[in-house]
């Protein structure tokens, strides 16, 4: 589902001090000179570590680029997406695989609301005709571009709807567009709207058009963000073409993953069912996403106001907002009838701890052929399955049991994960010490996420599998692409600059480097935000033209290896990183938990906390004063009238003590467990088995303390305290975003409730590490 384009954070302490050359180059020479990471393995001791190695040294020696080139070819050979027939023989052939490798491996089938496009069609009826073809032609060099049985793009659960009106362009759809257009006088009620993708979900933007009175909502790639402006279009290039289009789903997932009519429960066969009217995440309006070949005349139709410099695209035309004189006839019909998934599950069951598992996915499901989108990050997956295999052929097990995921489901909402999750939700609570995912793969820069108590692990794993591009290894890279960044990016001109120099400023501290926080996008939600697990997700891209065909029928092998990962290296790096962690974590006799890089993460969210807050204070008492002074009456061109912004209430005071205080004590319970762990390993402290098997129950279970039942404000489906996609970013992350979410929405009364509510959360999990504490002594 996502574009393997990283998330990020956006960091709010905000800095203007440049790195020195001396901080750039000496951690980088001594990473390279010393061959990161250290000298002892963590998770091990001394006498473990090298049995340990030498399982990781036959796992690396078992991967082979060619079967993941023929395993892409083979499942990406036929339209995949959810009740297509090669949907369903992918899930066969993928369990046939496992099982060929030794794994217990079977298809559970959930049965799912999935709407199948029936018809759709797109005109302009005024003040000329045009007919869109909503259609993506053949193109030369690409063999499945010309196969049969492609779906129509369209973005799965919007309404149907047959409506005609004024259009008008809305930029990106989000809210800070809305609130530029009301200053401009300009009302969507009774209208259609047209954005193009970018700046925010696609799903947000149907939502948001509706909330505002619109009637029907279309979304077109602009070439600004994904075709010619970016770089040579397919098939010269990897970029987007000009018929090509976006699918994708707006399933309100910023509400709940997985089935709309089953949440919280396994879609099964006898599950209990809403109705549709009663489904919350199904939009109400109908949507259509367009080529930017079919979105120009509708642009180029439409009058009103000349678009503000930052709403312009590339298209050549003058960018006009409207409403009107061009007026559009859309009309969508779906099957809104239940459809079957197929999750491949494969088991290799624990030696010593078989209640411990250790659970690894990926998607198989794509729009159409789905080669980058999700295939490339399957078949990684696959081969560190059949490398699994020869190793438990050897006489090799795994300490805990290891449980693979081949989701079905994924683009329409992350159904097959979700219905899986909620089904063994009890199980996994009880069970699983780790959720992996991955989803698409490329050439490029390792690309990291999730549970921060497991970023000093996943920093270990990288510094020893080498970058096949450089030689170096993938973590000295991404820290090399750090510091650069974090040199070359200027605060007035990139919104993401802070992020990028806070990156700069720890990877020149020459310790771990960040892993990022996780909103949603891809299967590892039900896992982290909703159960409350140990979650990861690992992949590598930054280096591919992957957006330029995303969710189009030019997701295709022939495109992949073109402009994808052509020698499939960097499929083989991503397969030996990730068997890495899943070996570690498998064998590892106490879970290599480490929480300082936890705590240190959690006080830079509370610092944001602090500076978003008085940020919005300080800007709320700038605009007042502004107005007070006419300012931006007088600065307006009379010929152009535009509206000042809103006045905004000024911003209290809040008491982030009890959020302070909590930081400090997570510092401190952390350092004190990461030393008496670090004297385990050493062999300093040598806790029984009895104690050995507390410690790993109560590690097993550490990231649920993260969670409250009641969940987020709004939204209980999502329970994680720390971790959650934002209602109006979709995909990007909030952190502690009980309190984030309402500082951002400028709500007071709920920012200041929810702050004690995250400490005391926060303070759970403090117990449970001072538990953990006292059990390794």
């Amino acid at each position: 589902m996502h574009t393997g384009r990283s998330l990020r954070r956006r960091c709010a302490a905000r800095t203007r001090a440049w790195i020195t050359l001396a901080a750039v180059l000496t951690p980088l020479a001594a990473a390279s000179a010393a061959g990161e990471p250290g000298p002892t393995l963590f998770g091990f001791t001394a006498q473990q570590a090298p049995a340990e190695l030498s399982a990781e040294q036959r796992f690396d020696g078992a991967l082979n680029a060619a079967d993941l080139r023929a395993w892409l070819k083979n499942l990406a050979s036929a339209p995949n997406q959810v009740g297509s027939p090669h949907d369903k023989a992918n899930a066969e052939f993928v369990r046939d695989l496992f099982r060929q490798w030794g794994w217990q491996a079977q298809i559970e089938v959930f049965d799912v609301l999935y709407p199948t496009l029936r018809q759709h069609s797109l005109e302009l009826v005024a003040p000329g005709y045009f007919k869109a073809s909503l259609a993506e032609p053949p193109v030369e060099g690409d063999a499945t571009s010309a196969a049969a049985g492609i779906m129509p793009p369209y973005n799965v659960y919007g309404a149907d709807g047959d409506v005609t009106a004024e259009l008008v362009y809305v930029n990106y759809g989000m809210p800070k567009d809305y609130l530029e257009l009301a200053r401009r006088g300009v009302d969507v009620k009774g209208k259609i709207v047209i954005a193009r993708y970018g700046s925010g979900w696609r799903g947000l933007k149907p939502k948001l058009a509706w909330e505002h009175g619109a009637i029907g909502c279309l979304i077109y790639s602009d070439p600004h963000e994904d075709g010619y402006a970016q770089g040579d279009v397919y098939p010269k290039g990897g970029w987007r073409p000009p018929e090509g289009v976006q699918r994708g789903s707006v399933l309100d997932v910023t509400l709940y993953s997985g089935d709309p009519l089953t949440p919280g429960v396994g879609a099964t066969k006898d599950a209990r069912r809403l109705a549709i009217a009663d489904a919350k995440t199904i939009l109400k309006i109908p949507v259509m996403p367009i080529s930017y070949a079919d979105a120009q005349p509708l642009l180029a139709a439409l009058g009103g106001r000349v678009a503000p410099a930052a709403w312009r695209g590339s298209l050549p035309v003058t960018y006009h907002i409207g409403p009107g004189p061009a007026k559009v006839h859309l009309s969508i019909t779906s099957d809104w009838g239940l459809k079957p998934l197929y999750d491949v599950i494969a088991r290799i069951p624990g030696r010593d701890s078989p209640n411990e598992w250790v659970v690894r996915g990926n998607h198989r499901d794509g729009w159409v052929f789905g080669a980058w989108d999700p295939l490339s990050g399957q078949v990684a997956m696959l081969a560190e399955a059949k490398a699994i295999g020869q190793l438990v052929k050897s006489g090799w097990r795994p300490q805990r049991t290891l449980v693979y995921a081949s989701w079905d489901g994924e683009e329409p909402g992350l159904l097959g994960s979700t219905e899986w999750a909620e089904q063994h939700a009890a199980e996994l609570a009880a069970r699983a010490v780790l959720y992996l995912n991955s989803d698409s793969n490329a050439r490029g820069f390792l690309a990291a996420g999730g549970s921060h108590a497991l970023q000093h692990l996943v920093n270990q794993v990288a510094g020893t599998v080498q970058d096949p591009e450089t030689g170096v290894s993938t973590q000295a890279r991404l820290r090399a692409r750090m510091l650069a960044e974090g040199y070359a990016r200027s605060p007035a001109e990139d919104e993401d600059a802070d992020e990028a120099r806070r990156e700069a400023r720890l990877a020149a501290a020459g310790g771990d480097l960040p892993i990022r926080a996780l909103g949603s996008g891809s299967d590892y939600t039900p896992f982290l935000q909703h159960l409350g697990l140990t979650s990861l997700s690992i992949e590598y891209h930054g280096e591919d033209d992957q957006a330029g065909v995303y969710h189009s029928s030019y997701d295709s092998f022939d495109h992949y290896v073109r402009f994808g990962d052509p020698s499939f290296a960097y499929g083989v790096v991503e397969a030996e990183t990730v068997g890495h962690v899943i070996l570690r974590m498998a064998d590892a006799d106490v879970l290599p938990f480490e929480f300082a890089g936890f705590a240190d993460t959690i006080g830079a969210y509370a610092e944001e906390l602090h500076h978003a807050t008085d940020e919005r204070r300080r800007k709320s008492a700038e605009l007042a004063r502004l107005l007070d002074q006419n300012a931006f009456g007088l600065a307006a061109d009379p010929t152009r009238v535009v509206a000042p912004p809103a006045r905004e209430a000024p911003v209290p005071q809040l008491d982030f003590g009890p959020l302070d205080a909590v930081v400090a004590r997570l510092k401190a319970s952390a350092h004190a467990y990461d030393a008496a762990y670090a004297r385990l390993l050493a062999g300093e402290l040598k806790p029984d088995a009895t104690r050995r098997a507390r410690l790993n129950a109560l590690l097993q279970g550490m990231e649920q303390k993260l969670t409250e039942e009641q969940g987020l404000p709004g939204r209980a489906w999502y329970r994680h305290f720390v971790y959650a996609p934002g209602m109006l970013t979709g995909y990007g992350v909030k952190t502690l975003p009980g309190v984030r979410e309402a500082v951002d929405g400028n709500r007071w009364d709920e920012a200041a409730a929810y702050i004690p509510i995250s400490a005391a959360v926060l303070a759970r999990y403090c117990d449970a590490i001072d538990a953990a504490t006292a059990l390794l002594h």
